[in-house]
């Protein structure tokens, strides 16, 4: 059982947690031996680090059990093996860890990691993965899989300013200074982006207080002072990063600095269980989309995935394709007036963009569409167009339309939409002449249309609401769901009623999201949509849901996902904060947010 370490925050795999010592420490953070500790105190420099007692390695000599006490993380009597050690070897020399009442941390290899009911474990062999791409996949993977999601997993030797990002991204909550020490000692510079020679070196670049003096009175004493200094400003870099759910946008650019970081995260992008499980339906922050990379992200696979699969058009208009717009909502751009004041509700509207794919109107503000910010040049790379010309067949195989025009510019967008009518042998009426938004154009867009017939707003209504249901919840969830209902309020803050007037759900406009009543949960429960739903124990929740409350939960569920939360004394209501599977592994931390109870 983890006693004295606790997840806060999640951003992917990347955690923001609290190891609960006498002075309780953020990670992700550094660890360091208690002498050091005591030097830096004794000189009023006084560190946020976690202070780390080595009860030694067993390959030596026996150890006593250490007394240890919460004031430091004790890393228990250990034998470490390098990397690729023989399986049979390290049974034969495996370690039994007993129970102990102190914070503690055991030393694994990835084939031996499991449960010893420490509160950290620290990666032997660690020096042997980082730097290769694949093999530092398969290490964190493989070590996470096995060990339990509320405990801390330390890489000792191996981080530096410019790699500490990379880890952080992996799962690692722990590192120490030892590389970037030994990195000073040696007259190596380290910044986030190199390595420099103090030879190398015409002024400091830096302006912390190690660099506080002139080039010529720098010494290798200092260049350690300014090592550990830069690897410190980088872990807080990086957990602000993760409180503000951003982690992945700075990891795009800092990992372009050293080829191996740059394979690792892209390792990890076709790793889709593991960052898929880790990663929120929804957060209210912007996604920036700056490179190709950000094509693979979980987020904007996940968007695809679920508009090509879950969900259904129910307009039986014609189908007009647009471009995207950098104002989002894009309903709410000029661009997109033009376009609304040309079509007046007498076709389905659907954006076109990279790296998002295709946005049916009535998802324009549902995660990540109405978040993301990419960078604008007026040209797609081919791995755009192969992403979103995929994306656009798999939507049009889906949903049929009676029609299908494409009002979109001739770069990019219009190679896009012939690939599709290739691939599909239909063929598509195109409206623009120079650009979407010219006087011609527009003109020609709103002829294109003459004589369709319009749809009235409790259509628009009822099919936003259907199809924000059907991406939440599964295919069918919105007719399941919501077969028979009234509207009230007004677009973006829908509110869903019964035909007895009970509200049952409403739309949550930062997210484009529903949030169900009770009297909506249980509609659901008594439906055949796939429930998300966690079991807890006999009491009555109220705020949230603690993790030791949890009895089961679904392993589909994810950070953010509506939840079905029952037990023997209440029903409820409200958003899951971990996985499904997380929330039966822990032993601490907030498991879901209730908004609604209904003791019984």
């Amino acid at each position: 059982m983890t006693d004295y370490f606790e997840v806060h925050d999640r951003d992917g795999a990347a955690r923001i947690g609290e190891l609960r010592l006498t002075e309780s420490v953020t990670t992700p953070g550094l660890a360091e031996g208690a002498e050091q500790r005591s030097a830096e105190q004794s000189s009023g420099n006084r560190r946020e680090t976690a202070v780390v007692a080595d009860a030694g390695s067993l390959w030596f000599k026996e150890h006593e059990m250490p007394e240890g006490d919460e004031s430091q993380l004790t890393v228990l009597p250990h034998r470490a093996f390098p990397r690729g050690t023989d399986d049979e070897v390290m049974d034969s020399f495996a370690v039994d860890y007993p129970d102990v009442d102190f914070p503690s941390a055991a030393v694994i290899a990835p084939e031996t990691a499991e449960d010893f009911g420490t509160d950290a474990y620290v990666l032997s062999g660690a020096q042997g993965v980082v730097g290769h791409g694949a093999g530092f996949k398969e290490a964190i993977i493989e070590t996470r899989g096995s060990i339990p999601s509320d405990s801390a997993l330390f890489l000792s030797g191996v981080a530096t300013p410019k790699n500490v990002a990379t880890l952080v991204y992996a799962g690692v909550d722990l590192v120490d200074a030892d590389r970037a020490v030994v990195k000073g000692t040696q007259g190596k510079y380290l910044t986030t982006e190199n390595e420099y020679h103090l030879d190398e070196l015409d002024e400091l670049p830096c302006s912390c207080s190690a660099c506080q003096r002139r080039m010529n009175e720098f010494t290798r004493e200092h260049c350690v002072d300014h090592n550990v200094n830069a690897l410190r400003a980088e872990l807080a870099v990086v957990r602000q990063r993760i409180r503000a759910g951003r982690l992945r946008d700075y990891i795009e650019g800092q990992a372009r600095h050293d080829q191996w970081l740059t394979a690792a995260f892209r390792e990890f992008d076709q790793q889709w269980s593991y960052v898929e499980e880790r990663t929120p339906v929804l957060r209210n922050t912007e996604l920036a989309a700056a490179t190709e990379d950000s094509l693979r992200r979980v987020e904007i696979q996940r968007f695809a995935n679920r508009v090509t699969t879950r969900y259904q058009g129910r307009f039986d208009n014609p189908l007009v394709l647009l471009p995207c717009s950098a104002k989002k909502p894009y309903s709410e751009s000029q661009s997109h007036g033009q376009y609304h004041d040309a079509i007046q509700f007498r076709a389905h509207k659907v954006s076109m963009t990279s790296p998002i794919g295709v946005v049916p109107q009535e998802l324009e503000l549902t995660y990540p569409a109405q978040h993301y910010d990419s960078v604008v040049t007026g040209r797609w790379s081919e791995d755009e167009k192969e992403f979103v010309s995929e994306v656009l067949r798999r939507y049009l195989e889906q949903n049929e339309y009676p029609r299908i025009i494409a009002h979109v510019p001739e770069e990019g967008y219009r190679d896009v939409c012939e690939r599709v009518e290739d691939a599909l042998d239909m063929e598509f009426e195109y409206t623009v002449e120079g650009h979407p938004t010219s006087t011609e154009s527009l003109a020609n867009l709103a002829s294109t249309l003459s004589g369709e017939l319009k749809y009235g707003k409790r259509e628009r209504q009822h099919n936003t609401v259907r199809g924000i249901a059907d991406y939440q919840f599964g295919e069918g969830a919105g007719d399941e769901l919501f077969s028979s209902i009234n509207i009230e309020s007004r677009y973006p803050k829908l509110r869903v009623h019964d035909d007895d007037g009970e509200q049952l759900a409403a739309m949550v406009p930062q997210y484009g999201t529903l949030s169900f009543t009770l009297a909506g949960a249980r509609q659901w429960v008594e439906s055949d949509v796939p429930e998300r739903r966690i079991e807890i124990d006999a009491f009555a929740p109220h705020g949230s849901v603690l993790a030791p409350g949890i009895v089961d939960a679904d392993d589909d569920i994810r950070v953010g996902d509506e939840v079905i939360i029952e037990g023997p004394k209440a029903f409820a209501i409200g958003r899951a904060e971990m996985s499904g599977a997380e929330m039966v592994e822990s032993t601490r931390g907030v498991s879901a947010d209730v908004r609604h109870v209904e003791e019984k």
